[in-house]
């Protein structure tokens, strides 16, 4: 490596330097062992390739220093070619090694990202919702990414370049100093020329380019918000075209100017470097002819001073910037540890069962819950907020208490934000109650697997959400070892057979990001098709059909009449005609039931269910 390409690397370096001076813990070091263990074979070969690529280095230059001297001396032929095959010898071995070092590195780096984005994935899947609900996408995925790969780097390159970089560091000190000592001084007093320039400049350009982030990370997310469907249609309902394309213009521009002025001081830089490295040859041959003609020095030794010089500037500068380096990894570390350090609130109890066999009833027991508090559930960083905010734990369900019978359905009815979805989220344990308890035929659902809750549990909420993927593998998410007969079968009952027919590559269609290829109907009787395909022995439907026009409405209550026949069923309807027929019906406020009983007996008790009814067909007759 040239004196150069030392200073670049160390300005680079600086550049790119995390800004984060959080003291990292002796944990932290012993949680990394651990996931470098598996690696501990590959480790080991990766460092002792890394020495002796180190050793070759140092040794090549002192060939050639002894080839010119037995030039200079006269020597016969045949020393001459001995020491230019020891060259060609080292050189290839060099660059043999170099190989073998880079698939260690590749090894042990990919290696490590597999290991981190698995844990991390897994850990993030067995988080509650509310994780989700506060988290921002983006910077959870950079925990996957970016940290990830951050972390790496301190096993695939600054682990090995420490590591041979001290090893030539020390070599190269020691045979400069064994053949002068006095230029291998001088080289010394010149480092300063190039490593401190490099890290002076590498801070003033860090600013340029964090700003040129944080433009490109406002155009992003300018891009990902007007680009996705509902983000377009805003736009263009309400939006400013020729605006939003201004703004978007002005920041790009300011990206261009920073990298113009960015590309220009790199090259005056390192244009001021190559001269400086220049002079300090030039005072290498100088010094060393100097002592050649008095011969106190031999004519190789020159040479090899000269050849020498690169390889104990290019360590040097590196090593400077090991701490830089090993830092920001051990912070990718810390993020990523940060991430699978939360505890899901809801485990699996190690001697889970299953729900028992046959028909299965559902039951409230004096259920009471508030939703956790920020700290409980996320993170500052991940929400992208400088606190966590404290509220929480405020109960919103007070005592609830009723049976669903196996093959009955009960329908929760009311105000928006009495409580009815937070009961619905109680029983696929999308969160556990505080006080009381939830019951799947009699067994606590905290008791149950959770492989078995999922077979015996449905759920399909108002927004109908689908993958950007094809019609089948959104439906063979409920069953993978579905037939196509069988998928066939439950379109057909959800009553949207003859559309997937109709689609351009029928069941192979992709139907767009959270498929809104698909109208609003349609999307709710894909997921009902869903389903059906799972066979799920209790259905819950949690506003199934909001925000759906009365054609839509009447395909999707259809549909619903396949999902409901011989199940147990909670239903959440907005529309209260759509339980006429359940087998109870609980009016919740407040988080409290206030009134129970079907829809005849509460019609004739004249309390909240007949004024909410009333109000509702009211509604629907002046719409009329």
């Amino acid at each position: 490596m040239s004196m150069e390409m030392a200073a670049w690397n160390s300005m680079y370096h600086a550049m790119h330097q995390q800004d984060d001076r959080r003291p990292f813990r002796l944990a932290t070091l012993r949680r990394i062992a651990g996931f470098a263990r598996p690696h501990r074979r590959a480790l080991t070969g990766f460092l002792l390739v890394s020495i002796i690529t180190a050793i070759l280095a140092v040794a090549t230059p002192v060939l050639a220093g002894r080839v010119v001297d037995a030039i200079v001396d006269g020597a016969d032929t045949g020393l001459v070619t001995t020491l230019a095959v020891a060259i060609a010898v080292a050189a290839l071995s060099e660059s043999g090694l170099g190989l073998v070092q880079r698939w260690f590195s590749a090894r042990i780096g990919e290696g490590l990202i597999l290991d981190l984005r698995t844990a991390v994935f897994d850990h993030v899947q067995r988080m509650p919702v509310a994780f989700f609900t506060r988290t921002r996408t983006g910077a959870l995925v950079s925990r996957l990414n970016n940290d990830v790969i951050g972390a790496q780097r301190a096993f695939s390159d600054t682990l090995s370049g420490v590591a041979g970089n001290l090893v030539t560091l020390v070599l190269t000190l020691i045979v400069m100093l064994g053949i002068s000592w006095r230029i291998t001084l001088l080289a010394l007093v010149l480092l300063p020329v190039f490593v401190l320039p490099a890290r002076r400049m590498g801070g003033r350009l860090a600013g340029l380019e964090r700003e040129a982030a944080r433009h490109n990370a406002a155009m992003n997310t300018q891009m990902t918000e007007r680009f996705s469907a509902p983000g377009a249609t805003l736009v263009k309902l309400y939006g400013r075209p020729d605006a939003e394309s201004a703004e978007f213009a002005a920041r790009a521009r300011r990206v261009r100017d920073i990298g113009v002025r960015t590309a220009m001081t790199q090259w005056v830089f390192l244009t001021a470097l190559v001269s400086v490295s220049g002079v300090a040859i030039a005072l290498v041959y100088g010094l060393g002819g100097y002592y050649a003609l008095r011969g106190t020095l031999e004519p190789g030794a020159v040479v090899a001073l000269a050849i020498l010089l690169t390889r104990l500037y290019a360590p040097l500068t590196s090593l400077a910037s090991a701490r830089v380096e090993m830092m920001s990894a051990l912070v990718s570390f810390e993020r990523v540890f940060e991430v699978l350090d939360l505890k899901p609130l809801i485990e699996e109890k190690p001697d889970a069962r299953p729900v028992p066999d046959g028909p299965v009833s559902v039951e409230f027991d004096a259920v009471r819950f508030a939703y956790p508090s920020a700290d409980k559930v996320s993170l500052a960083s991940l929400e992208e907020v400088a606190t966590l905010d404290t509220r929480g734990g405020t109960e919103v369900l007070h005592d609830v208490s009723f049976k669903a019978e196996p093959g009955q359905m009960v329908a929760l009815v009311g105000s928006s934000g009495a409580g009815k979805s937070t009961m619905a989220s109680l029983l696929p344990r999308l969160y556990d109650p505080d006080a009381g308890a939830v019951r799947l035929a009699g067994v606590d659902v905290r008791d149950v697997s959770a492989a078995s809750l999922r077979a015996t549990l449905g759920v399909v909420t108002q927004d109908g959400h689908l993958f950007h993927d094809t019609v089948r593998a959104n439906l063979l998410l409920a069953r993978p070892e579905a037939t196509e007969e069988e998928i066939w079968d439950v379109l057909r009952r959800a009553h949207i057979a003859d559309l997937v027919e109709a689609l351009p590559d029928g069941l192979d269609t992709v139907i767009g990001e959270r498929g809104y290829r698909l109208s609003g109907g349609e999307r709710q009787r894909l997921t009902i098709a869903r389903l059906l395909l799972a066979r799920p022995r209790v259905v819950v439907l949690d506003e199934a059909t909001a925000h759906l026009d009365s054609t839509s409405e009447q395909a999707v209550q259809a549909a619903l009449g396949e999902a409901l026949t011989g199940r147990t069923a909670v239903v959440i309807a907005h529309r209260l005609s759509t339980v006429r027929a359940a087998d109870q019906i609980l009016v919740v406020e407040d988080g409290r039931i206030v009134e129970r009983g079907t829809h005849r007996s509460l019609l004739a008790a004249g309390g909240r269910y007949q004024e909410l009814y009333r109000t509702q067909f009211d509604q629907d007759r002046a719409a009329a």
